[in-house]
């Protein structure tokens, strides 16, 4: 098992400090995740989370527009950014001699984002995102897919119902003052979980911190939004005829959320199901029948306050959607009924340590995991346990897990049939 070491403050504004020490490293990352994500967003106003990722790119008081890309390239390093249901997070990693360079510059989008925000930017940064709505979800061949799934999987106003672009109508009615407001809110540091992660002294880092940081206001920290369980008592389909050459099926059943009792298990299971060209619906639906392209299972990792498992078949020309769900739940009820082979769990452990470690391999890595578990968790150890809690994973509770959770449960389908016949 990988040690991460770690030693974690918190600011007296209330920013959560994370700093991982790797002697050998010649790199430093600094990660920032914000515990806000489209989960956060009300009715009528979602997309803003994954807006604003795209805004703290567009410069802050003392930081032009373009220049954070500017100066972290410039220095050797490299950049990114992303939005998910429950956190957003900012990250590069750079030389080591360039940590109070990556501290600065997020510091400064933290702290003094708002007097660089314009109207203009605001406008132009919601044209960007309404193109790449269109590009990504409107215009690519089953590109709604799961906007589609989520308004079927959870009811009217639950905070999982729509994808973290938002819808077109609600970036349109968004205001700069509604942008402003949700940066106010969501952005407090008391929010915001900083990690720093490489070749740096840990408690020299935290200083550093310290310094760009600590000067910061404090604001309260947000509320969390209510997030109701949900399990669907039946199917809810919506099949779409559409211009794409191939019959494409998307299942989505509810599961626990990370962590959380059962939810090891759903792991091992989707790695079971769909974890590779060994796997039962590879075999099965590939090689055997002959009716699937390509088949995927997975359980949506990490989410804060629900589970997802998913499969997706892409069907052989001239094979219907319902032969291919047919087919899938044969091989699901016959897992409940008997649970994976001794085979099957030595693969599918295999598989899952082998991607724990891959994912840890880097600073980056390991700066990303200490941030997801820190902030959505509020337990950075759990990076470090996670091989155990998923070694300890059993047949039986695998069976059951399949037997409760996706055999005969209620679940959302979204199917997409070729128009030409």
């Amino acid at each position: 098992m990988t040690a991460i070491p770690f030693e974690e403050i918190r600011l007296d504004n209330g920013l959560r400090v994370i700093a991982h020490e790797d002697p050998a490293s010649p790199v430093v990352t600094v990660h920032v995740m914000v515990h806000v994500g489209s989960k956060n967003e009300l009715p009528g106003r979602t997309g803003f989370a994954h807006l604003f990722e795209h805004l703290l790119f567009q410069g802050s008081e003392h930081v032009p527009p373009g220049a954070h890309f500017t100066h972290v390239q410039e220095a050797g390093g490299t950049l990114n950014g992303s939005t998910a249901f429950d956190r957003t997070n900012y990250f590069e990693s750079l030389p080591v001699d360039a940590l109070d360079l990556a501290l600065w510059l997020e510091s400064d989008r933290l702290g003094w984002f708002l007097p660089g925000l314009t109207e203009e930017k605001f406008e132009a940064q919601r044209s960007v995102v309404m193109n790449e709505r269109r590009q990504r979800y409107e215009n690519p061949p089953y590109g709604l897919w799961l906007e589609k799934a989520l308004a079927l999987a959870f009811p009217e106003g639950h905070p999982y119902r729509h994808p973290t672009i938002g819808s077109m109508a609600d970036l349109a009615a968004a205001t700069f003052e509604d942008v402003r407001a949700f940066f106010l809110e969501q952005y407090a540091p008391a929010n915001v979980t900083l990690v720093v992660a490489g070749g740096v002294d840990a408690t020299a880092a935290a200083e550093r911190v310290e310094r760009w940081f600590g000067p910061i206001p404090a604001r309260p920290a947000p509320g969390r939004p209510v997030v109701p369980p949900v399990r669907l008592a039946e199917e809810r389909r919506e099949t779409v005829v559409a211009d794409v050459e191939l019959p494409r099926v998307h299942l989505v059943w509810h599961a626990p959320p990370w962590t959380a009792p059962g939810s090891h298990e759903m792991e091992v299971a989707a790695a079971v199901l769909g974890g590779g060209r060994a796997s039962r619906l590879w075999s099965e639906l590939v090689y055997r029948r002959r009716i699937a392209q390509d088949v995927t299972a997975v359980s949506l990792q990490p989410l804060e306050d629900a589970g997802l498992f998913l499969a997706v078949l892409t069907g052989k020309p001239g094979t219907s959607t319902d032969e291919l769900i047919g087919a899938l739940d044969e091989i699901v009820t016959r897992l409940a009924a008997e649970g994976p082979s001794l085979a099957e769990m030595e693969r599918a452990r295999a598989r899952l340590a082998l991607a724990h470690a891959a994912a840890l391999e880097s600073v980056a890595g390991r700066a990303d995991a200490l941030a997801h578990a820190a902030a959505l968790l509020d337990d950075p150890g759990y990076v470090e346990r996670r091989p155990e809690r998923l070694a300890a994973v059993d047949a039986a509770g695998v069976r059951d897990a399949v037997g409760e959770r996706l055999a005969g449960a209620g679940r959302a389908v979204v199917d997409y049939v070729p128009s030409g016949g």
